[in-house]
């Protein structure tokens, strides 16, 4: 039997009383062991003590019973001390940490975590000192500060890897991946979890397994890939419920649930968090139910339903307050603050973001903090209140950029812009606008992807900063400064569209500041720099609770305070310094004459030189008053044209002649007279200056649905006078690249059979294309070696391995462009197989490819107009594959029409001489040309009509047949 402490000291006494009774010292010797055992026996009582109050206080930590598990562990802590037990006193030390980090008191958290891992230092305890590690991570990824955050979990890594601990290696990958994640890097959050992954499923944890599948799903979601994310969701969900882990069952569940939402499938949503939030309640899992409510509140709330997200949040409230949960308590008044914002209820709004920012700043959260001086800001805007509201989005734009959210940055320097916009003060907007475009093109090259969800109290998109910033500019008569944003703005409704839409060396630049304007940012930033020390430091000492602070701390802190209160002041006052009105003043004078990027105006005009196509290029902008014509040739400065049209009427319009041109039987010549006149008619002495031959397109929001080629100017069509390529943005369209000499070309079509399925909200009845097998035969006929697929071989397995061993990619069967999501677009394959564009984006190789063409295409509206970003999304998904260009219509077509428009069209194209535009421009010329009732083979362009209906070929002269084809990319 082992001995006690106390009893191995009674032992070594007797002997010493032993010893000592031979000298005749007995009496005073048997004083001092008497007090000796005395003080064991009280040290052992004390430690006794302390270890039954440190496992109560676990017990109660774990019953989320907070203020008696710090009691408890405050006394346990005392005693241990007394104790002289530094093992003891690490563990309570350790314990007080896990209080305050489930309390989210996460700056309390690490400065007791702080004392618990100098003790295991001491001790040798090197498993310990680990997890300490990583628990310190963990905090300062809450308080948002990722590099601490980074450089503990790293040291954490280092210790479990050395020490052979391979379950808390998996553990702190899982927490670097996270890291990465918040930070946006996306791909290095990967990499780490897939790191994890591997090493769980060695050791056969399935428990995290799950997790760290649920963690690849939220990367998935995150990049905006929700099929991808919806599997890895799924493959934990099925972990979960296989081991009964309730509680991540019911995670896993909500998370699904936010793919959903993401995905506007709301119902689906809602039961998916439904299921959640009954698991949370029959496990009493107060913490995950309180979320989940969130999470419903949020959904209610994206569908207009305030009343409902209302009562939600108040439920979620009840429950978080009632844990202590200090985050989830600011995160939730916030939302509700949100809500009462939106029903108009302004000064609730206040009230409760106010209340909101109190808790943030208590706990330290700083992203939190920033956040709702954002929302604070947001209010006071809609309040009219503009010299507030730009007091907090000053205040939020020192912690945003402070704690390094790049995106948050972009969004609030925009916010400033539009509040500087609405006070009359155009200058400085436009200097505020560029600083959030730019922020926002170096996290686009940085691979670092915005965030889905923006803040809710942000009004205004990414998109609407562009376009507002390109208004202002054209405004002041800064056409090139405007051309630019222009190209940017494509890239921008890109990445709302795809979500990860790379830049390039043209976009990363962003837009040229003019000499005023970089110096008033100059000026901006050192201020802004001052009041990031300021809050640096005072973060720092808040983190001291003010009762332990030293009376120099104290007196330091109270500098700082009226530093800070300095600042604030010094902003207000910024747009009124002397230096900054002399800027403005000189940027009104000469703003329009200044020499903004000349090398970029030269490279325009050298580029539209070097092409010999005799190319201009086309930038209209959509405005609610007016419609913005921007026209770039080889020997001018870009031009300026203003169309005074409401987009309401241009929209009608739009409308109007979409309608026309589905229509066979209708007269377009009327609509397509009024379009002509609002976009190309201000422009003709311009084109006819520039001798233009071709128009190279970037049309701008609904003007994606109808092609420039069927404008009519009253004696013919624009497609027989011009040539017309559309392209994405400028920036993203290389015309450099010259295509191969000869043709080669893979042909799939979808003939026979019949498919039904539903896609998003949308039913699809889809049966073969019978004109389809005569299409791909006469192209097999005209260009020898053709590769030809029908129906069951026309599969994505037999397909797209084939697909960049060939010049031409020619597919004849349905696809739809349906506005909303990638994941609804999508192309048929024979066998039944769909392609999305998202699967596109991921997965094609087209390096090899001049030409991809879609001949049975169709953009899908419904009732409404959408803004044509899912056909600029299909051109540079082609493009971002690589192929040069792609070729595909605007809407279903009669089959046998194309079938007529293909054979010219290839026929040209096989000539060699011709470009891939010239060739369509010719081929639908040949339409045109087509008599009413000729029959046999038509001069100049000929074209084969007998075999077809009487009723196609009597009528192949109307747009409706030959106008829905567009060329995007590089077409010359």
């Amino acid at each position: 039997m082992l001995l006690s402490s106390v009893a191995r000291l009674r032992v070594m006494i007797v002997t010493v009383l032993l010893s000592f009774a031979v000298t005749g010292e007995l009496k005073a010797v048997a004083v001092v062991a008497n007090l000796t055992l005395a003080q064991a026996q009280t040290t052992q009582n004390q430690k006794d003590e302390a270890d039954r109050l440190l496992k109560d206080g676990k017990q109660k930590l774990e019953q989320n019973q907070f203020p008696a598990a710090l009691e408890a562990f405050e006394k346990a802590l005392a005693l241990y001390r007394q104790a002289k037990d530094r093992k003891g006193e690490g563990d309570t030390l350790y314990s007080i940490g896990n209080v305050y980090y489930y309390q989210a008191r996460f700056s309390q958290a690490i400065a007791f975590y702080e004392q618990a891992l100098v003790i295991c230092r001491e001790m040798g305890d090197r498993t310990q000192e680990a997890t300490t590690l990583n628990n310190i991570g963990i905090s300062y990824s809450n308080l948002s500060q990722y590099p601490k955050a980074l450089e503990y979990f790293q040291q954490a890594l280092a210790i479990r890897q050395q020490i052979g601990d391979r379950s808390g290696e998996s553990t702190t990958l899982n927490n670097i991946g996270g890291i990465y994640s918040r930070l946006g890097q996306y791909p290095k959050a990967l990499k780490y979890y897939q790191q994890a992954l591997a090493i769980i499923k060695q050791i056969g944890d399935r428990s995290t397994e799950g997790t760290t599948l649920n963690n690849i799903g939220f990367i998935y979601s995150s990049l905006g890939q929700y099929p991808k994310a919806l599997e890895y969701y799924q493959q934990a969900l099925a972990i979960f419920k296989q081991i009964g882990n309730l509680s991540n069952e019911g995670t896993t569940l909500d998370n699904i649930g936010v793919i959903y939402n993401k995905l506007g499938e709301y119902p689906k949503a809602l039961d998916y968090s439904q299921q959640a939030l009954a698991i949370f309640k029959q496990i009493g899992d107060l913490s995950n139910e309180g979320a989940t409510l969130n999470n419903i509140g949020f959904i209610y709330s994206r569908l207009g339903q305030y009343l409902k997200a209302l009562d939600y949040y108040q439920q979620a409230l009840a429950i978080i307050k009632q844990i202590g949960n200090l985050s989830g308590e600011g995160t939730t008044l916030d939302n509700i603050g949100v809500i009462y914002s939106r029903l108009g209820q302004y000064l609730k709004a206040l009230d409760y973001s106010q209340q909101a920012l109190a808790i943030f700043k208590q706990i330290g959260d700083r992203s939190g903090e920033g956040g709702s001086l954002n929302n604070i800001g947001g209010i006071y805007y809609r309040l009219g209140q503009y010299p507030k509201a730009l007091e907090y989005y000053q205040q939020a734009l020192a912690i945003i950029k402070q704690i390094g959210d790049r995106s948050g940055e972009g969004t609030n320097l925009s916010n400033i812009g539009f509040l500087l916009d609405a006070q009359k003060q155009p200058e400085l907007a436009i200097v505020f606008f560029k600083q959030s475009v730019n922020v926002t093109e170096k996290i686009r090259q940085d691979l670092r992807v915005l965030p889905k969800e923006q803040q809710e109290s942000y009004t205004k998109t990414v998109a609407d900063t562009y376009r507002r910033l390109a208004d202002l500019l054209l405004q002041k008569d800064r056409v090139l400064e405007a051309q630019q944003v222009l190209d940017l703005l494509k890239v921008q409704e890109l990445q709302e569209y795809l979500r990860n839409v790379r830049g390039n060396q043209q976009t990363q630049q962003g837009v040229d500041n003019l000499p005023p304007e970089q110096k008033i940012t100059d000026s901006y930033n050192q201020l802004l720099n001052q009041a990031i020390e300021i809050g640096k430091e005072l973060t720092e000492l808040q983190k001291i609770p003010y009762a332990q602070q030293t009376s120099t701390q104290k007196q330091r802190f109270a500098q700082l305070t009226t530093q800070q209160g300095q600042i604030v002041k010094m902003f207000e006052e910024f747009t009124h310094r002397a230096d900054v009105v002399a800027y403005i003043q000189q940027l009104r004078q000469t703003a329009k004459d200044q020499n903004v990027s000349l090398q970029r105006l030269r490279n325009i005009a050298d580029n539209l030189k070097r092409l010999e196509q005799n190319a201009v290029l086309l930038y209209p902008l959509i405005l609610e008053d007016r419609l913005e014509l921007i026209l770039a040739t080889p020997g001018s400065p870009p031009i300026r044209r203003t169309v005074a049209v409401k987009r309401q009427d241009l929209n009608q319009a739009i409308v109007n002649f979409r309608s026309a041109l589905q229509n066979p039987n209708s007269d377009a010549k009327q609509p397509a007279k009024q379009l002509y006149d609002w976009l190309i008619k201000p422009l003709e002495n311009d084109l006819q200056k520039a001798d233009a031959k071709t128009i190279i397109y970037a049309p701008d929001g609904q003007l994606r649905y109808i092609p420039l080629a069927a404008l009519y100017d009253g004696k013919q069509w624009l497609v027989e006078r011009l040539r017309v390529n559309n392209i994405t943005a400028a920036s993203l369209t290389d015309f450099t690249t010259k295509p191969q000499a000869h043709l080669k070309v893979l042909a799939g079509a979808f003939t026979q059979g019949h498919y039904e399925f539903q896609v998003g909200n949308q039913h699809f009845k889809l049966t073969g294309l019978p004109f389809a097998a005569k299409e791909v035969a006469s192209l097999e006929a005209a260009i020898s070696g053709t590769t030809k697929l029908l129906d069951k071989d026309f599969s994505t397995t037999a397909t797209i391995p084939q697909m960049n061993q060939n010049s031409v990619v020619h597919f004849a069967t349905h696809a739809a462009f349906v506005p909303g999501l990638p994941e609804d677009s999508f192309i048929l394959f024979g066998n039944g197989d769909r392609v999305t564009l998202r699967d596109i984006q991921n997965t094609w190789f087209l390096t090899n490819v001049d030409l991809m063409v879609l001949s049975a295409c169709e953009t899908g509206l419904g009732g409404t107009l959408g803004n044509g970003e899912e056909i600029l999304g299909f051109g540079y998904l082609m493009q971002n594959a690589g192929a040069r260009a792609a070729v595909a219509s605007l809407w279903s077509v009669n089959d046998g029409g194309t079938q007529a428009l293909m054979d010219v069209f290839y026929a040209k194209l096989k000539l060699g001489n011709l470009t891939k535009t010239e060739a369509l421009r010719q081929a639908q010329i040949a339409l045109i040309n087509t008599s009413k009732n000729t029959k046999g083979k038509q001069r100049g362009n000929s074209i084969e009509i007998e075999a077809l209906p009487s009723n196609v070929s009597d009528r192949l002269s109307h747009p409706y047949y030959w106008a829905p084809f567009i060329l995007i990319g590089n077409g010359l």
